[in-house]
Order: structure tokens, then C-alpha cells, then sequence
């Protein structure tokens, strides 16, 4: 600046003294003013300078002024320097006495040639600014680009490292150095070779393949994992982007992101997507892949169980879904441990549900690992200062014995277990062929139920109650039987569990108590004789939220009285008082008597006896089957009867098949009798026949 500033100043001061000294006149300077021309020149040209460079950036209506501001400066430093010149200078009057020779200058023209020497230099110099403010731009638009990306690649917060085809590191960003926790110095004059020991052995080869890839001018995108200075593993997310000049590759920038916890969140949710968020155990999909897997593996044999967890329930239930997770959580170590010796893959795939797959050949260890694990759970459980009890039932499949696919499997293990359920629970049950058929045997009777009673394929049988003293029939009890188009009559034994489990229950026991208060009533109508008629209740139908209303509309409907309606319940029905009383006490109000069936085989308890509306109870046929030989059914039954006269209730004797059976109970007391001594149950138009039309006979000769 300084020497730009001294070389424009002496060329102004040497046009003006050069000037000066052409005119043909003789001149002296005075110094004092000569010296200072020269220093205003040099001081007003560094100025203009300075200001003409400070201000070149400038394209607002503040900057124009700017730079008029540093142009009239330049300007002062010519006029300055002139016009100071001019004041040193001293003329004397008469010719220069050197002169010999020269050419004079028409004055006449003086004025145009100074004028055309003026615009010219002016010209000049405009042209000379238009290119410098071109070039000035152009480099200044360079040097912005330049800082724009130089600040991207400074601030990236992804690592970038340019390599060119020697594998020479030409650069990298601070990110690189954080990613690493290798300073930014390291990476000057080192190749790209040196970076391969602090990726992860396994990635090693891989990586240096896509690099290599991506000099050939392919784009490569690949993850992989290094190891930190602190010892952490990083995985990253990289981009190998080659560099192309003139349509050839140069180079390559690497481009590395971070994404370790992108990595370990994806970890999670793969985790969670595979296992049971309370136990931590492989869920149903991880299950199903595993056994996918082994199936696809074509072993010899292996096994799989479907263990269900009874009475988990009640725990549930009664402690609470905190204290039931608490309950799985301990159950599922329990397991885990007595498993650990085993080749298991264990999964709870639901609820209080879980399967296992045993990779083993021999049944004999497939019933060891079931047994231990059923006396595993058998095991009291300490919850909420209390010990809990449950079982479990556990079904067996084998491969390929009983199925070549996981659905066969899962499903004939399946039906292994509901077996063991319905044996009693608490064991296990390899599935069998036999199993198959009667589950097949069990589908279809539910399908024919659900048409039964749109068809009017169910009817009614009636087994009298007789009195022991007179064999009068003081009642009759409604038994349902189906008439299936195909297999003959069947017993309720056998379509009445299916009803429970599909809910039929409530549409059949609707039918029947409606059919059987229709029939009484055609008997009471055509002449008597006006006794009861017993339908029994299901658990399911007395819990209905609707029982009471749909008892009244079916006596209305058809025109039976109350009191000839006589509805028989289990003592399971009662276990919860605070229910069964306000319907028992509705019932009895409105003149529906109640029997206790199978007196003495479930949970008995005296109190409800005391508490209840029963105005009969029924002895089961169990304690009357072995009556004459055993002496505790003779005691037992005695002591009902005795009980029950205590307690002001009838009592009747179910199941009486012979003579002897008969003259015990008549010793005890027990009035009141049914069986196949006096006769099975029968048709509608039977018991008419047998039993009523003799009835009316009788009543009309003692009449007349």
C-alpha cells in the first residue's frame, strides 16, 4: 500500500514538475513548498488508496458515496499537489537562454489538445476501472464460494477426509478428529492406509474393498465400525463419493456419520420386537422363526410343548395385574433355571402361555424335561404375605411324528394340552392320533349344535320324582336331549361342555326352560296333576345380567305359575354370596323354588345353607351308587337327610337303581326319590301315558 501509494504520488509530482519544466519560461522553486506538494501527493494518494481498497466490496447507495468520498480524495491528492507546485513556483520574465532548438506549440490548438489528451487519459482510466470491478468481482465471488464451502466443510458435523488416488490424506474436517479421537495434525501426509487398524477386524476387508470400489468412479454407501481412542466402538454410515475433474477421477472424500445410537435404538427395537417386554423371553415371532428354522434344518426328531399356567387367573384376579406380572416374572426364572441343562428355547407368547422346543430324540428326556418343569411351577409362590399355588398343563407335538410344519406342531400340541386340562390338569399329554379324532369329532358337533335348535333337532325328556311311601310322582325333572341327524339321540354329556365353551349355553337353556314351563302347563291345563317341573341352571346362565326379567317373561309367556317352576343350581353357583343372594332371594319372592343340586361334591359350606333361599336339596347319585355296601356314603348320606329335615328343606335321592338302594334311604327317612328303580326319563307323550292319564283315571272314580 505504502509503495503503490509513493509510486502514484511521484507519478502525479513528476506530470506536473516534468509539466513545468517544458514551458519556455525560466522557474524556481521555493523548497519549503516544493517539499511539501510532494508530501501532500504521497499522504492523499496512500489515503485514496486505502479507502478505494476498504470500500471495494461495497454495492449499497452507502458504498457509492464510499467510494466517491475515496475518488475526490485522490482528486485533492492531484489538485493538492498542483496547486502547492504551482505556489513554490517563481517565474522570470524572458527566454530560456538554453534553447536552440524545438518545436513551439500553436497556441490556437492548445486547448484542443489538452481537452483531447484529457478525455483520453479519461477514457483510459474508466476502461481500466470497468475491468478491475470485473475481475474484482469475479474474485470476489470466487473467494465467497470459496469461504461457503470451505465453512461447510469446516462445520459438517459428518467426518470428511479427501483422498486422492495415492491414498494420500489432501484434508479432513474437525468432525474426522471427533469421530476418531485422533487430532487434526495426524491425518496431514498420511495415507488412508493408516486408518485401517482402528477399524473393527471383521470390517477390515470389506471397508478397504468399497473404498477401492469407489476410486474406479462408483459411489459405494456401506456401514461399518471403528474404534475410538477411549475405546469405544463407533458404528458409522459412510459414503465413499468420488471426485471427477474433467471427467476423471482424482479422488475420493469419505464421508462418515456417527449413527451409534441410531444403531442402538434400532438394536432395541429389534429386541423388543422379538422378546416379551415382562419376562424378557423370546415372544411368538421369535418363536416362529426359530422353529422355522429347526424345521428347515430337517432334524431327526424334536419336540414341541404348549404349557399353560392353571389357576393363573385367580391370581390375576384377586391380587391384581402387578402382583400377576410379579407371579410371571418369578415362574419364568424358575423355568429358565430348571431349563438351563437343556436345549430349550422357551417363549411366552401370550398371557399365561408359553412354548417350548426341545431339540431331542428320545421321548423318555422329553417327559423328564416336562416333569421337571411341571414340579418346578408346583412350587408356592410368596405373594402379598400369602403363598400362591398353581399348575401347569403341558402339551407335547413331535416332529415329524405329528406334523411336518409349525401349524401342525403348535396346533396337535395344542390339543395335547386342553387334554390334560380336561383330564385335571396339572401334567402333560402327548399328542395322539386318537386325540386328533376326537377334537375333529368335538368341531363338528359344534358346528351341528349351532343349527340344532333352528332346526328343532333338541327335545325334552322327563324323569319323574316319585314319593317313596305311595310311589305317587310329586314331580318331574326337564332333561334336554338332541336328536342329531346323523348320529341318533345324544346325552347331554356330550354336546352340553360345548355349549359352555361356544356360549350355546344361553340360547339352548332358554329353549329348555321355556319348553319345559310350555309342556307343564299343557299337563296342568288337560287335567293335572299340579306338580313341578325341575330345569337346571347353568353357572353361566345364572350369572346372566338378565336372568330374573327372562324367568318372569317365559312364566307370563307361558301361563305357568311360579311356584310349579322348580330351577336346580350347583354349589359352585354360590361361592360368592353378595351375588347369588339378591338372585336367589328375587326368585324365591316371586314363587320359583330352588333345589341344590349334587349336594355334598363341590365346595360345601354349611353357612350358605343358613344364608340361602334352598328349599330342597339333592343328594348326588355318587354317594347313593355304592350306598349299600359302603358304610360312608350310608353315613354321609344320612347325615344330609337329617340336615336337611333340621333345616325345615325337602330332600331328594337321585340315581336309585335297585331295591336295597331304595330301602336304606326309607330307613333314613329320605321320602323323596328319582332313578331307574321307578323308571328312566321319557318322551312327553310317555310320561302322559304312563303316569298322568292312569292319574286322572283314578281321580275321577274317587270323585265320582
Amino acid at each position: 500500500m505504502l509503495l503503490a501509494g509513493v509510486l502514484l504520488a511521484a507519478g502525479i509530482s513528476a506530470m506536473h514538475y516534468i509539466g513545468m519544466a517544458a514551458m519556455q519560461i525560466d522557474i524556481s522553486y521555493r523548497p519549503l513548498y516544493f517539499s511539501l506538494s510532494i508530501l501532500i501527493a504521497i499522504v492523499a494518494s496512500i489515503a485514496a488508496l486505502w479507502l478505494s481498497f476498504y470500500f471495494r466490496k461495497g454495492t449499497g447507495s452507502r458504498k457509492v458515496w464510499e467510494k466517491l468520498g475515496s475518488g475526490l480524495i485522490m482528486g485533492a491528492a492531484i489538485v493538492g499537489m498542483h496547486y502547492t507546485g504551482m505556489v513554490a513556483a517563481e517565474f522570470h520574465m524572458g527566454v530560456k537562454s538554453t534553447l536552440t532548438t524545438g518545436m513551439i506549440l500553436d497556441q490556437r490548438f492548445l486547448a484542443y489538445f489538452i481537452t483531447g489528451g484529457t478525455l483520453l487519459t479519461l477514457g483510459l482510466s474508466l476502461f481500466g476501472i470497468f475491468i478491475s470491478n470485473r475481475l474484482t468481482r469475479k474474485d470476489f465471488e470466487l473467494l465467497e464460494n470459496e469461504k461457503w464451502y470451505r465453512s461447510l466443510f469446516e462445520n459438517n458435523q459428518d467426518g470428511i477426509l479427501t483422498v486422492d488416488l495415492d491414498y494420500r490424506i489432501k484434508g479432513s474436517n474437525p468432525a474426522v478428529s471427533r469421530l476418531t479421537g485422533l487430532p487434526r495434525d495426524w491425518f496431514q501426509h498420511q495415507t488412508v492406509d493408516k486408518l485401517y487398524p482402528i477399524i473393527v477386524m471383521e470390517e477390515q476387508e470389506r471397508t478397504k474393498n468399497f473404498f477401492i470400489s469407489s476410486l474406479g468412479g462408483e459411489l459405494q454407501r456401506y456401514e461399518t465400525v471403528i474404534i475410538h481412542q477411549n475405546g469405544d466402538k463407533v458404528n458409522l454410515s459412510v459414503i465413499n463419493v468420488p471426485v471427477i475433474l474433467e471427467g476423471k477421477v482424482v479422488g475420493n472424500n469419505i464421508i462418515a456419520r456417527d449413527i451409534t445410537s441410531e444403531k442402538l435404538a434400532m438394536d432395541r427395537i429389534e429386541y423388543q420386537a422379538y422378546h416379551d417386554e415382562l419376562t424378557g423371553m423370546p415372544n411368538r415371532r421369535m418363536f416362529n422363526e426359530v422353529l422355522a428354522q429347526k424345521i428347515a434344518s430337517q432334524p431327526k426328531q424334536f419336540a414341541v410343548m404348549v404349557m399353560d399356567i392353571d389357576r393363573f387367573k385367580m391370581i390375576n384376579d384377586s391380587l391384581g395385574h402387578t402382583y400377576g406380572d410379579l407371579f410371571l416374572q418369578e415362574m419364568s426364572e424358575r423355568i429358565r433355571t430348571c431349563i438351563s441343562d437343556f436345549q430349550v428355547t422357551l417363549a411366552r407368547i401370550g398371557g399365561d402361555e408359553f412354548t417350548l422346543l426341545y431339540e431331542n430324540e428320545s421321548t423318555e428326556e422329553i417327559s423328564e424335561l416336562a416333569e421337571r418343569i411341571i414340579q418346578v411351577i408346583a412350587l408356592p409362590y410368596r405373594l402379598k404375605e400369602n403363598d400362591f399355588y398353581v399348575t401347569a398343563s403341558i402339551g407335547i407335538a413331535l416332529y415329524p411324528l405329528d406334523g411336518e410344519n409349525a401349524v401342525q406342531l403348535l396346533k396337535h400340541a395344542d390339543t395335547a394340552m386342553y387334554e390334560v386340562k380336561k383330564n385335571g390338569k396339572n401334567g402333560f399329554q402327548f399328542y395322539s392320533q386318537e386325540l386328533n379324532n376326537h377334537l375333529q369329532e368335538k368341531i363338528e358337533l359344534e358346528n351341528d349344535l349351532r343349527k340344532a335348535i333352528p332346526q328343532n333337532e333338541l327335545f325334552l325328556y322327563y324323569q319323574p320324582q316319585i314319593r317313596a311311601g305311595d310311589s305317587q310322582m310329586i314331580g318331574v325333572e326337564a332333561l334336554v336331549r338332541w336328536g342329531h341327524p346323523t348320529k341318533g339321540t345324544l346325552s347331554p354329556g356330550l354336546f352340553i361342555p360345548i355349549a359352555e365353551e361356544t356360549g350355546l349355553i344361553y340360547e339352548m337353556g332358554t329353549w329348555v326352560l321355556r319348553e319345559a314351563c310350555r309342556q307343564m302347563k299343557e299337563w296342568h291345563s288337560a287335567g293335572g296333576p299340579l306338580i313341578p317341573v325341575s330345569v337346571n341352571l347353568s353357572s353361566q346362565q345364572f350369572h346372566q345380567s338378565n336372568l330374573i326379567e327372562q324367568i318372569k317373561a317365559i312364566l307370563e309367556e307361558t301361563r305357568l305359575e311360579p311356584q310349579y317352576l322348580e330351577l336346580e343350581i350347583t354349589e359352585s353357583m354360590m361361592m360368592d354370596p353378595t351375588i347369588s343372594s339378591p338372585i336367589l332371594n328375587q326368585l324365591t319372592e316371586y314363587g320359583v323354588r330352588i333345589s341344590l343340586d349334587d349336594f355334598g361334591t363341590g365346595y360345601s359350606s354349611l353357612s350358605y345353607l343358613k344364608l340361602l333361599p334352598i328349599h330342597k336339596l339333592k343328594i348326588d347319585r355318587s354317594f347313593i351308587r355304592d350306598i349299600t355296601e359302603n358304610e360312608n356314603d350310608k353315613a354321609i348320606v344320612s347325615t344330609i337327610i337329617s340336615m336337611a329335615q333340621f333345616l325345615n328343606m325337602d330332600v331328594i335321592a337321585e340315581g336309585i337303581e335297585t331295591k336295597e338302594q331304595l330301602e336304606i334311604l326309607m330307613e333314613n327317612d329320605c321320602k323323596k326319590i328319582q332313578g331307574y328303580y321307578f323308571s328312566r326319563p321319557l318322551p312327553a307323550d310317555e310320561v302322559e301315558n304312563v303316569f298322568f292319564a292312569p292319574m286322572r283315571i283314578v281321580g275321577e272314580k274317587v270323585r265320582n
